[in-house]
């Protein structure tokens, strides 16, 4: 079997007294799409940061592409090495964008590609706007982010993202930050990433979308993970009382989702 490209077992992280990530095992394969949801405080963000080691686990083991980390201890350069070399193979989305705001969005896409991959600056440009035509903003190139809405900044981070070549982006609540008309920009550009087989976990409150994209969803609370299962199983028939009981408060899309439908009748055949 191949060996999936995001594997976390027994992992915990704490910030001063408060244990945010309680021994936390998940494993994602190549070509999935997890999705993380839970309420504020449950730990997604964190178990995301931890993937690639933005931040730095109390103990447990993290391999990511194949770099694998037993976390705990002190690091030494050789490890600095390896974080870097696993990073190269992920990207990470951020909520608020992160985009640098003296760079026009061009040059936001192509800064991570020309200074780690080496890339020269005529390879860099071309790929930068193959990747903004990709995200719909081919038109958008010599933009800087302050002339951009909400929505088109979350599309020239994903293309950032994406300039790297990573084998697993990362999300963080990557609609959150936006009103419903600039989320459905986003949504069809994520959309379009899982259609390719791009394996992604990302963390969202979006259960419409949830429904619709993910392969596995995944809730958690107070650090551990509460249930698991494909959309139509998640959604329609949870086996926890807190995952039916979150449901109530959040869902938004009462209607089951014909993706994960049509795939239930594959299985069945």
């Amino acid at each position: 079997m191949a060996r999936c490209p995001v594997e976390v077992a027994k992992l915990h992280k704490s910030f001063g007294d408060l244990e945010v990530l309680k021994g936390v095992d998940l494993a994602v394969a190549k070509g999935e799409v997890v999705v993380l949801m839970g309420p504020s405080g449950s730990g997604k963000t964190t178990l995301l940061r931890c993937m690639n080691l933005l931040e730095e686990p109390d103990a447990g083991q993290v391999d990511i592409c194949g770099c694998r980390f037993d976390c705990g201890g002190r690091q030494s350069r050789k490890r600095g090495r390896e974080v870097q070399r696993a990073r190269r193979r992920t990207a990470m989305v951020f909520q608020h964008f992160n985009l640098f705001p003296h760079m026009s969005a061009l040059a936001n896409v192509i800064e991570g590609a020309r200074y780690t991959r080496k890339l020269s600056k005529s390879e860099a440009v071309e790929l930068g706007e193959r990747l903004l035509d990709r995200v719909g903003l081919a038109g958008k190139r010599d933009e800087f982010p302050s002339r951009l809405s909400g929505g088109q900044k979350q599309r020239v981070a994903i293309a950032r993202a994406l300039a790297m070549e990573p084998e697993v982006v990362l999300l963080d609540e990557p609609t959150s930050a936006l009103d419903p008309e600039l989320r459905a920009e986003v949504l069809q550009v994520i959309r379009g990433l899982a259609d390719d087989g791009l394996t992604m976990v990302i963390v969202t409150h979006e259960t419409k979308f949830a429904r619709d994209l993910a392969d596995r969803v995944v809730l958690m609370e107070h650090g551990v993970i509460v249930e698991q299962a494909e959309p139509a199983v998640f959604f329609n028939r949870p086996s926890s009382p807190r995952t039916r009981s979150f449901l109530r408060l959040v869902e938004d899309d009462p209607l089951p989702n014909p993706r994960a439908a049509s795939r239930d009748a594959e299985e069945h055949v």
